[in-house]
C-alpha cells in the first residue's frame, strides 16, 4: 500500500469520527441550551430559510423556537451512516429518539435527519439538517394510526419519516407470490448505500413546528 494510499484510508477514518461527534455535540449543546456551541457545528454560510443566512439567524432561530415550545429536551442518537461525495463532503443519516418537556404534557418522538456535512479550513461541519419525523405523542399515548404527528394545541399531521425512501411505498405496494422465490437485486455499490436506497427521490418538504 503507498503512503498516499493510507494517508487517504486515515483521512477517512478520521473524518468518519468527526462526522459522528458532530452529531452527539448537536444533542448534548441542544439540550444543554448552549446555543454557541450548537450553532458552531454548522457552516458559517448556514441557510435558515427565511430568517436569512449566518450563525447569528440560526441561533435567533433556535432560541425562539426553544423558549416558545420546550422547557426541556432530550435527543438520544441512534444509528449513524455517512457516505463520502469527494473528500470533503459527505451525506449521512442519524437516527434520533427524543423527550420533550412541553408545558403539562411530554412529548416522545422518534425521528431521523438527513444531513449534509462539509469539510472547511480542516474542520467538518453541518452544511444542513433536515429532520423527517415519524411520529410525536404524549407519552402516555401510543400513535397509532394515520397522522402520528401529535404535538399539544395543534391538529395531528403525517411527518416525512419514510418520504426520503422509496423502498417504503414500494413495499406495501407490491404483492409477491409466495409460491416463487423473490428476485434480489445487486448489491449497493461501495460508498453508494443511501444513493441506492434513495433512488433519486426529492427531499421531502418539511413541516416546521
Amino acid at each position: 500500500m503507498s503512503d498516499a494510499s493510507l494517508a487517504a484510508r486515515l483521512d477517512r477514518l478520521e473524518s468518519i469520527e468527526a462526522i459522528r461527534q458532530l452529531a452527539g455535540k448537536y444533542s448534548l449543546s441542544l439540550d444543554m441550551r448552549d446555543l454557541d456551541a450548537h450553532v458552531n457545528l454548522f457552516a458559517p454560510d448556514i441557510r435558515v430559510g427565511r430568517r436569512g443566512t449566518g450563525r447569528a439567524a440560526l441561533k435567533a432561530w433556535v432560541d425562539e423556537t426553544l423558549r416558545e415550545q420546550f422547557t426541556g429536551t432530550s435527543h438520544h442518537v441512534g444509528q449513524h451512516i455517512i457516505e463520502f461525495v469527494d473528500p470533503d463532503q459527505a451525506v449521512g443519516v442519524v437516527y434520533s429518539k427524543n423527550e420533550h418537556e412541553t408545558g403539562p404534557e411530554w412529548v416522545i418522538m422518534q425521528m431521523l435527519y438527513w444531513d449534509d456535512y462539509a469539510r472547511i479550513d480542516g474542520q467538518w461541519y453541518f452544511r444542513r439538517r433536515l429532520p423527517c419525523y415519524w411520529y410525536a405523542t404524549d407519552l402516555n399515548k401510543p400513535p397509532i394510526g394515520e397522522r402520528k404527528m401529535r404535538w399539544p394545541g395543534r391538529e395531528p399531521y403525517a411527518g416525512t419519516f419514510h418520504e426520503l425512501f422509496p423502498s417504503w411505498q414500494a413495499f406495501w405496494a407490491q404483492r409477491p407470490d409466495k409460491d416463487a422465490l423473490p428476485e434480489v437485486a445487486p448489491p449497493a455499490p461501495a460508498e453508494a448505500f443511501l444513493a441506492t436506497l434513495r433512488q433519486g427521490a426529492p427531499d421531502p418538504k418539511i413541516r416546521v413546528r
